[in-house]
């Protein structure tokens, strides 16, 4: 049904990713091209933009999904929307000595080994070994952990017990490690809609592009508070102690400009990767996120996105000042179909509440091979159906990965997917079709085989359809103050638009005075701009200066 414009608020495109998690083969190729690409420079030796990490495991960095631990991302209070990682108080009073930052220990101590030993040592009876050396300090060192470390080991008792996902799954799960399940998760940067690292940056470098919603890190800005690292809840963002900056994926813009894919897309082995753009509806983001049930957060997502397709929205979209190249972008975008129209993809712990917009297809390959270890017919459409509910890969883990504990998203998807195998055997074998596989999972034929050339055979010019950059603009009827979701007015980013984002001009003419700041008060820009801030580096320690504290409303 055509949506009236009257129904949209303002509509903003996003470049988004899907990854099949049933094609990933482990092989870190993705993790080794990005690593070449964006941090083989002294400083971030331990950082990977993007890495692959066995489940279960602990990930990288270890235990990175332990909120309670690390307080990232967003929690509502009193039903308004909030980071986890506290107010503003809470991270003024922490500024200088955060305790929610992994240790080097968490993620890893990167190290080399000593080449020269095996090139220039003398002759003798032993035989010369490269011993491993550490890139931080260049020392002798024991290799304890790595950033595919659940990887190296094979899991492990030990290590298996520390997943926070497997910790909420029965006791026979991890009981039965030596039967149980393995999938391999790629990980990037989620460039998600409501990104909690923005909101949580003191000094407004983390931004959100309004053209094509990537994430990044203002260089010159950012002055090394390592607050984003925190609320990051994925641990995608990381902190170069040679440069003092704050560092993290930028979902290759410049090859995104160009309309070529990312490095780690560019390069899989197993073509398991999609980019696309999603247009949506930037004056709901904030609504869904505060969904006071966490496991309406998926739904809550997809009713952000929008049908490119409808003329109202591609209307509203260029009022919007979005180029025609890019709606029509959408239209053919793969990650549009496969997480709106197919519904297979599915957010990556949408409880953390910064909207992910990078989605994964859950792994299908365990229940066939569960079935066939038994002597079954793994492809048998009634036996696969009813062995997704107890396939080796438990529902609930993968529930508790993409769809915050709610099975149904993820056991609709499976069955999708299994349909779209039942019925393309039947056609490669010349088997007579049979409409209730489809018709059983809400789809038709042309549908479903629609699905299967995406997912198994869609060539280069499929899996990526990316229109090259633009200079965003605002239309002549939108508010120029208005952009990013995060920069509204009481918008789930909690600063308002001029905060930080305004142009810095010349110093205040008139500043007002500051009690307890000596000095100047670092106001740089006309008033609105940082008008009435603390400059913290001025300020004597004494008292409560104005503008140390949001201004209370007056009744």
């Amino acid at each position: 049904m055509p949506r009236s414009e009257a129904a949209i608020g303002r509509v903003m495109a996003q470049v988004a990713m899907v990854m099949n998690l049933d094609k990933c083969i482990g092989c870190h190729t993705c993790s080794v091209t990005c690593k070449q690409t964006w941090t083989n420079r002294s400083g971030s030796e331990y950082a990977w933009f993007n890495n692959v990490e066995t489940r279960p495991g602990q990930g990288y960095p270890r235990r990175w999904e332990d909120q309670e631990k690390w307080q990232g991302g967003w929690q509502l209070k009193r039903g308004r929307l909030v980071p986890r990682s506290g107010g503003r108080a809470r991270r003024l009073a922490t500024l200088f000595a955060n305790p929610r930052l992994p240790s080097l220990a968490d993620y890893y101590e990167p190290w080399t080994y000593d080449y020269e030993n095996l090139i220039n040592a003398p002759l003798g009876d032993d035989v010369p070994t490269a011993a491993p050396r550490s890139l931080i300090d260049g020392r002798p060192t024991a290799v304890t952990w790595g950033p595919n470390w659940d990887d190296d080991l094979g899991g492990g008792p030990e290590h298996l017990a520390a997943d926070p996902v497997l910790e909420k799954m029965n006791e026979r799960v991890r009981l039965e490690y030596e039967q149980a399940f393995m999938f391999y998760l790629p990980r990037i940067c989620e460039h998600c809609l409501n990104p909690s690292c923005v909101a949580v940056c003191p000094s407004g470098a983390m931004y959100k592009r309004i053209e094509d919603g990537i994430v990044l890190v203002d260089q010159d800005r950012c002055r090394g508070w390592r607050m984003c690292v925190t609320g990051c809840p994925y641990k995608k963002v990381y902190f170069n102690d040679r440069t003092g900056k704050a560092e993290k994926c930028t979902l290759c813009y410049p090859r995104i400009e160009a309309g070529q894919p990312t490095v780690c897309s560019e390069t899989c082995v197993g073509r398991l990767r999609y980019l696309g753009v999603i247009l949506y509806d930037a004056d709901k983001v904030g609504a869904a996120a505060a969904t006071p049930d966490e496991k309406d957060l998926y739904e809550a997502q997809l009713d952000c996105f929008l049908d490119p397709d409808d003329p109202g929205v591609q209307h509203a979209a260029e009022q919007a000042g979005i180029p025609h190249d890019w709606i029509t972008a959408a239209r053919r975008s793969p990650v549009r179909a496969l997480i709106s129209e197919y519904k297979v993809a599915l957010p990556l712990h949408p409880e953390y509440r910064t909207m992910p917009m990078v989605w994964y297809i859950p792994p299908l390959s365990p229940i066939v091979e569960s079935l066939t270890a038994t002597g079954h017919d793994g492809e048998d459409p009634a036996k696969l159906f009813a062995a997704i509910d107890s396939m080796r890969i438990p529902i609930g883990y993968l529930a508790e990965l993409f769809t915050a504990g709610d099975p149904a998203p993820v056991e609709a998807a499976l069955c999708r997917l299994a349909a779209m195998r039942a019925h393309m055997r039947r056609i490669n074998l010349g088997e007579e079709q049979d409409p209730a596989i489809v018709g059983s999972v809400g789809m038709d034929a042309d549908g479903i085989e629609a699905m299967y050339r995406l997912l198994a055979v869609a060539k280069y010019e499929d899996r990526y359809v990316i229109p090259t950059g633009y200079t965003a603009r605002h239309s002549e009827h939108a508010d120029p103050g208005t952009g990013c979701s995060l920069d509204g007015e009481g918008g789930p980013g909690m600063y308002t638009a001029d905060t930080f984002h305004a142009p810095l001009a010349g110093p205040d003419p008139d500043p007002e005075p500051v009690p307890g700041a000596t000095g100047s008060t670092g106001s740089t820009g006309p008033t609105g701009s940082l008008s009435g801030r603390v400059n913290l580096l001025n300020w004597n320690g004494q008292g409560a200066p104005a503008g140390l504290f949001p201004r209370r409303e007056q009744a």
